[in-house]
């Protein structure tokens, strides 16, 4: 009971350019989670302690590229830490498939009672999108790859699936990894399309749903979450909704890249999706949309994109559907 934890850092999958870094991570506490242990109450726990952080604030922490370039970075008050400035030109460290790997560490370990993990040595990746890149893919998690349930009355199915279901019993929706796949590799087959994959969850959820896409053999991807408010939290809410912001900032980020947006007929996709071509014109090049079990959402939807021309918009019952789209398409 009262024995320390030991520290972790958890940097997130980021993305950035050959001239801009952008990486992003959390110091925490290792809670020591099992993600193989299976039980209803072991998977309850798990969960409990995914949401039950111990952050480390204010933490110097020292990252390290390949080209002996350093930085120092500080953790927030919530153990977040962030690196997000111009660089020198960065084509000798990033790998054929556009990612650039980098270490962190916490620069003054002598400092904390606790024990750090992994010889504290952590390795994170930013992705970039290289110049023989076809086009990127902006995805949805919730309902859009994953079982989530959240289009259920007060999201209750959603709640129920991540509190109580293990992760290793979670289920892709079928043929989606092997769609992904297939637009990764792209028309030229060069395992090079950059994917993004954004969510409403929060970051706590981070290790559980990376699992889940290596699992479900995914192509690697960004993954942009969001910081879960509490309460009590009186900073500004965001004006802009987290999904809509993190997609503009993907298209900012590559301003010459064409882009597929993927997501659900449940939430706000649609909606989102409709605004962000209305802001970017010529910068989408096709949108998918899962259907849902919702009678009334999906009514919504076929009537919100009953006489849309802008781009093409197919509402997908079976992926074998986006396949044949695609390939009509010349996007794989």
């Amino acid at each position: 009971m009262f024995k320390k934890d030991k520290l972790q850092i958890i940097p997130f999958k980021t993305y950035g350019t050959l001239t801009h870094l952008y990486l992003r991570g959390r110091a925490l506490e290792d809670e020591n989670i099992d993600l193989h242990k299976k039980g209803l109450w072991s998977v309850f726990v798990n969960t409990w302690k995914r949401f039950e952080t111990d952050e480390i604030e204010n933490a110097a922490l020292k990252i390290e590229l390949k080209n002996e370039v350093s930085l120092d970075v500080k953790t927030d008050s919530e153990g977040y830490f962030l690196v997000d400035e111009a660089t020198e030109n960065l084509s000798k460290n990033i790998s054929e498939d556009g990612w650039l790997n980098y270490t962190i560490q916490y620069e003054n370990p002598a400092a904390f009672k606790n024990e750090i993990v992994a010889n504290n040595s952590f390795t994170g990746e930013m992705l970039v999108a290289l110049p023989n890149t076809e086009y990127g893919v902006i995805s949805d998690i919730d309902d859009t790859i994953l079982h989530t349930g959240v289009a259920s009355k007060f999201k209750w199915r959603a709640v129920f699936n991540t509190f109580f279901i293990h992760v290793m019993s979670r289920k892709a929706l079928e043929g989606a990894a092997d769609f992904y796949s297939q637009l990764h590799r792209g028309k030229l087959k060069n395992n090079c399309n950059p994917i993004f994959y954004v969510s409403n969850s929060p970051w706590n959820l981070y290790k559980y749903l990376d699992f889940f896409l290596k699992k479900n053999n995914f192509p690697k991807g960004a993954i942009l979450l969001r910081d879960l408010r509490h309460l009590f939290d009186k900073t500004p809410k965001p004006k802009i909704p987290h999904k809509y912001h993190e997609i503009q900032n993907i298209l900012d980020t590559y301003p010459k890249l064409s882009f597929i947006l993927i997501g659900d007929c449940g939430e706000h996709d649609p909606d989102i999706y409709l605004d962000i071509v209305a802001k970017n014109p010529n910068r989408i090049s096709a949108i998918y949309l899962r259907s849902v079990k919702n009678k009334k959402k999906m009514s919504r939807v076929t009537q919100l994109f009953k006489d849309y021309t802008e781009v093409d918009v197919l509402l997908v019952y079976n992926t074998n559907e986006a396949i044949r789209h695609a390939k009509d398409c010349g996007f794989i």
